[in-house]
């Protein structure tokens, strides 16, 4: 993280110094208070001036950019990367991969987005006060394996309702597991679980009466 340290007559103004040499804004910085100012005896002798430290607070879409653009270059991808902040949420889609690498990349069932997203998230929320959850697509993936997860849930949950019989899953993610039960919540005579230690947790469609 960026800082300086400013004296001035009153904290605003040395703030403001701080300010135009940090090119940031209020909300961008945090302010230490080092020496409050002071009047000197006759409000002219022995006067000290305020003294502070402002640090640029580190700007948590940069962090993603950089760490996403190291992390392809070592791995050997030409690709570019969108980063995008919105309510606490990093989103980051990597894009213009070639189809030889999209699918390494990507890994079986999207392990491999994964892995880059929980590493991203350890990147990100190192240092930072406010935490902020991470979501790493490439291709659109995710939203396409998303649109599988629903129709499959739904197919499964009306063989349930025809067989009541319960129906496991294929082993899945947390992310894809949630997609399954959010998917199903609300579907009449059917309800779902999950069973199983990760890696092969899977989730249980069962007919409710």
């Amino acid at each position: 993280m960026r800082f300086v340290i400013k004296t001035s007559k009153t904290i605003e103004d040395a703030l403001k110094e701080a300010l135009i040499e940090l090119d940031a804004t209020k909300d961008e910085v945090e302010v230490e208070i080092l020496e409050e100012p002071t009047k000197g005896l006759f409000g002219i002798i022995g006067g000290k001036e305020a003294k502070i430290k402002v640090t640029k607070k580190d700007d948590p879409k940069e962090i993603a950019r950089n760490f996403i653009d190291n992390l392809l270059k070592r791995m050997g991808f030409v690709a570019d990367c969108i980063v995008t902040l919105d309510d606490d949420i990093i989103k980051v889609d990597i894009v213009d991969l070639s189809e030889d690498d999209i699918g390494v990349l990507i890994g079986k069932r999207g392990s491999g987005l994964d892995a880059i997203q929980y590493l991203l998230n350890l990147a990100v929320n190192k240092n930072g006060d406010n935490f902020y959850k991470t979501v790493v697509d490439a291709n659109n993936y995710r939203k396409k394996r998303e649109e599988t997860l629903v129709n499959v849930a739904n197919k499964m949950a009306k063989k349930v309702l025809t067989y009541k019989k319960p129906i496991k899953l294929e082993p899945m993610n947390p992310y894809e597991r949630r997609i399954i039960h959010e998917t199903l919540q609300n579907f009449d005579g059917v309800t779902t679980y999950s069973e199983g230690s990760e890696p092969y947790r899977r989730v249980v469609i069962t007919y409710k009466k």
